[in-house]
């Protein structure tokens, strides 16, 4: 079964707010193996809609509506699908009364306004709207569905989790579409894809595999379609050991692990500390490992070494080093983080240094040039990498690089 997602309002088409309603109704389609196909957003004339209702029932077995069902004048959704359904507005008695009640218990008055509520094309079957004013409305035309909600999102959630779910499940057989994410580092795309393609090649057919590309990473979607959950789960593990042996090093984790999760895991199992001593980052590294809970138990601290006076006097780099061969170096970046492993007396250190741009870089370090140390117990190793003119995207990747650096050496150790 396929559905499609129509979300209703100016409001979202000129940026006011964010459509979450469709993120979420996809996310809860696809855990009853209902796969969304397209997710529109138009305006609330009523051509968009009758243009978009057309559209969608070519592609999809269930359109899914949100928006357009409040009581003022520019809400004409009710109207408009009345005309296409061809039907006419009746009163829903039931809604009527809990419209009724809804302002009483509030101690309101109903005005007509709020009447108007429970006015519904008489071709569809109400659902009720335990949160709101305004009922949901399921229509049945040409062996298409056709649900029609309230934009407001814990009025739309209450109808879909009571009322549309349950019902699409059951029509749909017991389908299920299982996912499972691979969150990998240090290979870019089209390099990964050409590892990957024999493997990829090789997929059952009932696996689709999805290119997820971040700064600095990539994430491999594997999703399994079926109606034996358990076994889906099953083929899909199989695949991902196959992956595991044809890039080890680069898979750090799955589903929503993130880099900083990943590393605290391991410091934590190794009962070790680190510390970061971050110049181009600019104390980023240090906020990625600090937005985990928890993370007082293996982070000791940080220096943002911007200046060269941090680095030389805090830090305790040699000021001759950083004048022979600049703060951007190999050496200037091992001693950041051996200085900052020796102040906050951590077991791991790493640090940073580099030109992120958009200027500030020569011939020999162009922008995008960085340097990235790892100190532990028993070495300081270093790295160079050359990324983008982007800073922000710079400051991304070789913060995302340095976590992964010492992933690897506490892997290792």
């Amino acid at each position: 079964m396929k559905a499609e997602i129509i979300t209703i309002g100016d409001e979202i088409l000129i940026g006011q707010i964010v459509d979450t309603n469709s993120a979420w109704m996809a996310e809860e389609l696809n855990k009853i193996g209902v796969g969304v196909t397209q997710i529109t957003s138009i305006s609330d004339t009523p051509v968009h809609l009758v243009n978009a209702l057309d559209d969608a029932q070519l592609r999809a077995d269930v359109i899914l509506i949100t928006g357009g069902l409040g009581p003022t004048k520019d809400d004409r959704t009710k109207k408009v699908l009345a005309e296409y359904f061809q039907s006419s507005l009746v009163c829903h008695k039931p809604t009527l009364e809990h419209v009724t009640a809804f302002f009483t218990r509030r101690g309101l008055g109903v005005n007509q306004l709020n009447k108007d509520q429970a006015l519904v094309p008489e071709c569809c079957e109400v659902l009720h709207n335990p949160s709101g004013t305004a009922p949901g409305m399921w229509f049945e035309n040409n062996e298409k569905i056709f649900v029609s909600m309230p934009g407001v999102p814990f009025e739309m959630k209450s109808i879909m989790l009571e009322a549309v779910l349950p019902r699409l499940k059951k029509i749909n057989g017991g389908g299920v579409i299982v996912h499972k994410t691979v969150q990998t580092i240090g290979i870019p795309e089209s390099i990964l894809a050409e590892k990957l393609e024999e493997w990829e090649d090789a997929l059952p057919d009932f696996i689709h595999l999805a290119y997820l590309p971040n700064p600095g990473q990539i994430r491999l979607r594997l999703s399994a379609f079926g109606n034996d959950e358990t076994q889906l789960r099953k083929a899909v593990e199989l695949e991902i050991e196959k992956l595991k042996k044809i890039i080890p090093e680069a898979i750090f984790g799955y589903n929503n692990d993130t880099l900083a999760v990943v590393v605290g895991k391991m410091l934590m199992e190794k009962k070790a500390t680190v510390a970061t001593a971050e110049s181009c980052t600019g104390g980023q590294i240090a906020h990625s490992i600090t937005s985990v809970p928890g993370s007082s138990g293996w982070f000791k601290g940080s220096v943002v070494a911007y200046s060269n006076d941090i680095k030389t006097d805090v830090l305790k780099v040699n000021p001759n080093d950083i004048e022979k061969h600049g703060a951007v170096s190999e050496q200037v970046v091992r001693q950041m983080a051996d200085g900052v492993r020796k102040l906050c007396n951590a077991d791991y250190a790493v640090a940073t240094s580099g030109v992120a741009g958009p200027d500030g870089g020569t011939e020999e370090k162009p922008v995008g040039t960085v340097w990235i140390a790892v100190a532990s117990p028993v070495e300081t190793i270093a790295q160079k990498f050359t990324f983008s003119n982007n800073r922000e995207r710079n400051i991304i990747r070789s913060s995302q690089t340095a976590l992964d650096m010492l992933r690897l050496v506490l892997e290792n150790k």
